[in-house]
Parts: C-alpha cells; structure tokens; sequence
C-alpha cells in the first residue's frame, strides 16, 4: 500500500471545516488491502455525501478488491472549505481508508459524473499533485483513468486523462488495472502501457494515440482522430458486462458515518432501457436491456438490510417499473419486510406502468413525494420525443397515486425540445393545472388542501450518442423567455414552477458537444476560479465567459448550433453500439411525428447494439404493455428465474464503468 500516513497532518484541519465526518475513514462496511501489492484509488469528483451514494463508485471498488492481488480505496473531492486549508497546509489529496496521498498509488480512476464535474477533475488532479496533462506525467506517476456517462464524448477531458475507459466496468476495470499491473512489474515504459490498453482491452480510449483533426479534414475523413499507430482501433466501442443478468444483486455496501444524498439500500434490478427517448443519452448507452431475476433481487434486499441497518430500500434502474417480473418483487419485498418499518421505494417510475396495482405495491407506511416525468407538454412533442406516452397515462397514474395516499407530486419537463413552440410550452401549464385537479378529485374533500403540484423545468441539453445530438441548445435568453411564458400561463397558486439556471444548461452542453478545444475552456475557466459547477452557491459564470473570450472561441456555436445527419461529431470514433444510421433515422422520425416502439415489448427496432456487442435482450419473463405480448424480436431471451440458479452463489456486481444510475 501506499507509504504515507497524512492524518497527523489531516486531523488538525477538521475542527476548522463544516461537516468533518467526510473526512473519516473506518465506515461499517469499508475494506482494507493494505498487503495488496497493486493499490488502486477511485475519485469521486465530488464531496462524500454525493460520492459515496454513486452505486458505480461502490462497484467498482468491490469488483477491484475482489481481484487477487489488487486493493482498492475511495477517494472524494473535498468541500470548498477543505480544499482551501489543506493547499495552505500542503496537504494532499488522500484516499479515505488509509489517508495515504493520492499520487502514491499505482492507478487512480476518476468517474465524469455529468458535465459540470469538468473542472472538478482538474481540481482533484491538482491538490493530488497529479500534473494536468497525460503528456506531463512522469513514469512513477499514477495511470490516471476516467469512465462513465461523458466517456462517451471524451474529447473535452482527452489532455487530462491517460485512457479513458468506454462501456461498463464490472469485468472492464480489473482487466485493465491487471494490465497495468503486468506491464509495470516488467518495468515497461509508461508509453508502451498505455499503447497495450488501447490495443489489448476493449473499450479502452488513449487519447494521445491519436492526432485531432481540423474541421474541414474530419468531415472529408469521416472522423476527428487519426491513429498514430496501425494497432491503434480508429473506432472504440463501449465494453458490455454480459455476465448482469446472472450475477449477484447483491453488492456490499459502506455505511456513511454522515447523513449522503440517496442514504439508503440501493439493489439494481435491471440494466438499460429501449423506451428510445430521442434525447436520452443512458437509454441508448446502456443497451441492451437486461433484467436479474426476482429471487436474486428479493435475496439481495434481505441480506442487503440484515447486513447494513437500513430501513429503506429503492429499486434501482433507468425504468424499474419496466422489470417483466416487477409485481412479483414488490410482492414478495413487501412480505419480507412486514412489520419491520422498512420501506421500499421504485424510483423511476414509468407513466403507463404505475396502475392501482403498482400504487398499492409501493406504497407502503411513508409516502413522501413522486416524480412522474411527461418531459413535453402536448402529445405532438412528446411523439416527437418518442415518449410514448399521453395524458390518460398521467391522469391514471395520478388517479392511482393519490387515491392510495400520496399528497405531492412533481412533474419534470424539459423546455427547448427540438420542435418546440409556445404553444407546446403553454401546454405544460395546462396540462399540470389538469394534473392537480385530477389528484384533487383523488382524495377525500378534506384532504384536498394538502394536495401539492410542482412543475420542474430543465433546459434542453443535446447529448452524445443521442437522435437528438446534432441539435443546437437554445439560447439562454431564449430559455428565460419561455420560462416566463410558462409562468404566467399557470394560473394554479397551488402549482409551483421550478426551472434549472440556463447559464448552467449553457456550459453542460458546450461540454456535451465540444471537441478537444473544450478541454482548453475549461482549464482557462478553472485556473480563473471555476470548481463545483454543479453547486449553485459556486457556479462562477465570469470564469466560464472569460475563459472563452481569452482563448478566442464561440462556446455559443458549439451549443446551439443544428447539423445535418452526414455532418460528422467530435466523437464519432466512440460508439455506444448504437448505430449511427439508427440515430439519423430516429432524428428524421422525430421531425415526421413518428414514435418507434421499444423493442423489449415489440419488435426489433434495428440500434444495432445487440449484433455489435454480441449480446441479447436478457428477460426473466415476456413483458406485456398496453399492445399486448412481445413480439418476435430475434435478439429477445426470456430466459426465467429458474435459469438463473442459486443467486446466493452468483459472484459480480454492476455499474457502468465509474458511474452508476
């Protein structure tokens, strides 16, 4: 393990800082290899509280620990205030189970949570010690490698990190680090380890093998990056954990000394979803849809509970509500948990699942809100989104929610959908305004006062890998203009409107979007004072504006401007197996009107990621929506829980790689 003790030097700073419980190691749960010859530190680029609920951080850690002869430690970015003492004291960043510094271990993994965790990144690399940039690096330093949802438009971090891992990370990451391991043990200079990443583990992005090209040069060639090298692959594609559907559900878990964001037992029960929501990055990067099997996730609830004290448990996936067997679960969750106080929450709920059934399922002793996400106001957008679903979906499942005794309900919209008009947004109000006198006439007279509504509006956010990823943001003068239309076309007091900060919005999709010059942006934005982004109080808009105006580039354009489909991206060289022909083909549905149906309900609709990925649609039973029984689709296995085995002695985890849902 690393050499270095800092908490002498560390505990004298904690009376000094707000919540120093982030700070403490030895939660119930945590694991220590300190005999491990190769150490591995994994960052969370955010404080404790948002770190240590993030289900990837815990499995992949896990899944690095279970590798013979590696050890892994957890490592998150300290709080403004921390920071700022530890650089005056000259401390380093340290790792939490053994307060060792950072730069000492062998490799370190940073998660790219979202796009305004950006100059957070280079904020943990600096007070690590950590030079910026790959090229920097000298050979004792740690290989430095990054994953997760903006790994599939790396090019904004390409400088800062030395591979960047694509696709899920469960069996990805310990054969990487088993890689590094090898190859540093026969003494191999930096750059051949690196060379044998990109060539010998799939999925796995070095962005200095590679030259970037000019503009007008990567649309003749059909690609930003040129391979330095012929054993360099011109295309990564995302590695896939084919091994979900059968392993364990359950995955050991730390228990926080502090109150964390999601403080509770977290089962994932299914990965991926086909719904197609043409703005939707995780549905079409976590393909294909694989469901675990009611007694693997009824066992892991139980032992999950039994081992750490929690008294809640959320069902986890992209659309639970979805999972063929999700009655069943509930069912039988319920009855293990009966009289003990525990509840059980589902938190993606999907509009035309959450029948009276479902209501009575997850209702349990403590309702607190719902969440219930239309994202258009009028059915001509949300055919447009391929939402696929409509008002009679929503004023059912209010019908149900609120007549089984829920009291607040939040509905979640996005405003400047491709398409969209005033009318569609007049539409929002209207609709919510319908919304809360239905859950009005749900409950009895008087209880009509306690009935809450809120509409949450975020900003349209063109995403990577997406139909929607060749169309421009609107402006954020435009956003306010019609969040101001919104508001007044609610007439309700009882309806509350909420919207995210455009400037915010702004900044996430030049990150979403950019090529290699948006990693100079941030850099220049976070040496004028850029950091947590994501945090309102901290958000430094100037650092971003005057960073673009010194280094002499139009963010705007990188935002808001619309291509057409044969207009190559900065990251068409990295797949999420989705083909591209599929995402234009989506996109021009989309301007027809014209929905595609999922296809673990239907037919195949022809993304390309079950052929690419050599994969299948893994179901524990036929799911059957509101058209009846699946139909033929040649990637579909419904394979039953009885195929599963014993769950108890299922070895895995999951996780997309260094990010969960």
């Amino acid at each position: 393990m690393p050499s270095t003790n800092l908490w002498p030097r560390v505990e004298p700073l904690l009376a000094r800082v707000e919540r120093p419980a982030r700070y403490l190691n030895h939660e119930w749960g945590c694991v220590v290899k300190d005999d491990a010859p190769f150490q591995f530190c994994m960052i969370y680029p955010d404080t404790y509280e948002l770190g240590q609920a993030n289900q990837a951080v815990r499995i992949l850690v896990n899944a690095v620990n279970a590798t013979e002869g590696m050890g892994a430690e957890r490592a998150f970015l300290p709080a403004v205030d921390m920071a700022d003492l530890m650089r005056d004291a000259g401390v380093p960043l340290f790792s939490l189970e053994s307060c060792a510094p950072v730069a000492e271990f062998d490799a370190v993994g940073i998660t790219l949570p979202h796009e305004l965790a950006a100059t957070n990144i280079l904020e943990t690399l600096d007070l690590a010690g950590i030079p910026l940039h790959s090229a920097e690096r000298a050979e004792d330093d740690p290989i430095v490698l990054a994953g997760g949802p903006c790994a599939y438009n790396p090019e904004p971090y390409a400088p800062f990190f030395d591979v960047i891992l694509v696709g899920e990370g469960e069996e990805q990451l310990p054969e990487a680090l088993s890689l590094i391991r090898r190859l540093r043990s026969e003494a191999a200079p930096r750059a051949d380890i690196l060379r044998a990443l990109a060539r010998e583990v799939g999925g796995a992005y070095v962005p200095s093998l590679y030259r970037w090209r000019d503009e007008a040069e990567a649309q003749a060639a059909g690609s930003w990056v040129e391979p330095l090298f012929d054993d360099v692959p011109p295309v990564v594609d995302k590695r896939v954990f084919e091994g979900f559907a059968a392993s364990d559900a359950h995955e050991p878990m730390v228990v926080p000394y502090t109150e964390v964001v999601h403080d509770r037992l977290n089962i994932e029960v299914l990965r991926g979803c086909a719904r197609g929501c043409r703005f939707c990055q995780a549905g079409m990067m976590y393909r294909p849809v694989r469901e675990r099997s009611a007694d693997n996730i009824v066992n892991a609830v139980v032992r999950g509970l039994a081992e750490t004290g929690y008294d809640e448990v959320s069902l986890t996936s992209l659309s639970s509500t979805d999972h063929s067997q999700i009655a069943e679960i509930l069912t039988r969750v319920n009855d293990a948990c009966a009289g003990r106080g525990v509840r059980v929450s589902v938190p993606s709920q999907r509009l035309d699942a959450f029948g009276v059934e479902m209501a009575e399922l997850v209702a349990g002793q403590k309702k607190g809100g719902l969440t219930f996400a239309p994202e258009a106001g009028t059915q001509r957008l949300r055919d447009v989104i391929n939402k696929n679903v409509t008002e009679d979906d929503l004023f059912s499942a209010i019908d149900a929610a609120f007549a089984a005794g829920w009291r607040r309900c939040k509905l979640y919209f996005m405003v400047g959908l491709p398409t969209e008009t005033d009318e569609d947004i007049k539409g929002i109000a209207s609709l919510a305004q319908r919304a809360y006198d239905r859950a009005k006439a749900a409950v009895p007279p008087e209880q009509r006062g306690s009935v809450r509504m809120s509409v949450s509006c975020a900003v349209f956010v063109p995403k990577a890998q997406t139909p929607f990823q060749w169309d421009g943001q609107i402006s954020p003068e435009e956003t306010l203009r019609r969040v101001g239309l919104l508001k007044r076309s609610v007439k309700y007091k009882a309806v509350d409107v909420h919207y995210h900060d455009p400037a915010t919005s702004f900044v996430e999709a030049v990150m979403s979007r950019g090529g290699r010059e948006a990693a100079a942006w941030v850099e220049k934005a976070w040496r004028r004072g850029a950091r947590f982004d994501a945090w309102t109080e901290h958000f430094n808009e100037e650092a971003w504006t005057g960073a673009a105006e010194a280094l002499g580039i139009d963010p705007a354009r990188i935002a808001q401007a619309d291509f057409p489909t044969d207009y190559v991206l900065p990251w068409a060289h990295i797949t999420a197996a989705v083909s591209p022909k599929f995402l234009a083909r989506e996109r021009a549905r989309a301007q027809e009107g014209v929905t595609t149906p999922d296809c673990t309900f239907e037919n195949c609709s022809a993304c390309g990621a079950c052929p690419t990925l050599g994969a299948d649609i893994e179901l524990m039973e036929e799911r059957v929506g509101k058209t009846g029984a699946g139909a033929a689709n040649p990637y579909r296995r419904v394979i039953g829980s009885a195929a599963m085995g014993d769950a108890d002695h299922v070895d895995g985890g999951s996780a997309d790689e260094m990010e969960g849902n």
